[in-house]
């Protein structure tokens, strides 16, 4: 008869202890590696902007203003759409982006240069008036 070994029965086993096949742990380890390197989602959100932005520019009559930039923002615009066309997603969120950016700045600029037009409109009126006032200090009549 066999003696019994009770170092075995009463030898606890850590419950984090690999049960796991080394054949399974490279298979989940090719798998994250697979997850992490596949293709970029397509920049639809900042296609979106891009187009938004060109649109509000576009409602605020830039053109008028800064017609360079919003040409160079539709250009940009362009150039995404193509570089989602060949699948180069990067340079797509990319190109997205700078033609969001450049109709925002284009907007922007637009806004600067009708306030500097009311700003000058506004002064020529000072002036105006101020000439008037000074004939009307002095007596003469207009």
């Amino acid at each position: 008869m066999k003696t019994p070994n009770f170092e075995q029965w009463f030898t606890v086993k850590p419950l984090c202890a690999p049960t796991i096949g080394k054949g399974w742990l490279v298979l989940a380890a090719a798998t994250m590696l697979t997850a992490c390197a596949s293709a970029p989602e397509s920049p639809s959100s900042e296609l979106l902007a891009a187009e938004r932005a060109i649109g509000n520019a576009e409602r605020a009559q830039v053109i008028r203003y800064t017609s360079i930039e919003l040409n160079t923002a539709r250009t940009e615009l362009n150039a995404a759409r193509s570089a989602v066309t060949a699948k180069n997603m990067p340079q797509a969120q990319r190109l997205a982006l700078q033609a969001q950016l450049i109709a925002e700045l284009a907007l922007a600029r637009a806004e600067l240069l009708k306030a500097q037009a009311v700003n000058q409109d506004m002064q020529q009126s000072i002036d105006a008036l101020q000439q008037e006032a000074q004939r009307n200090l002095s007596g003469v009549k207009p």
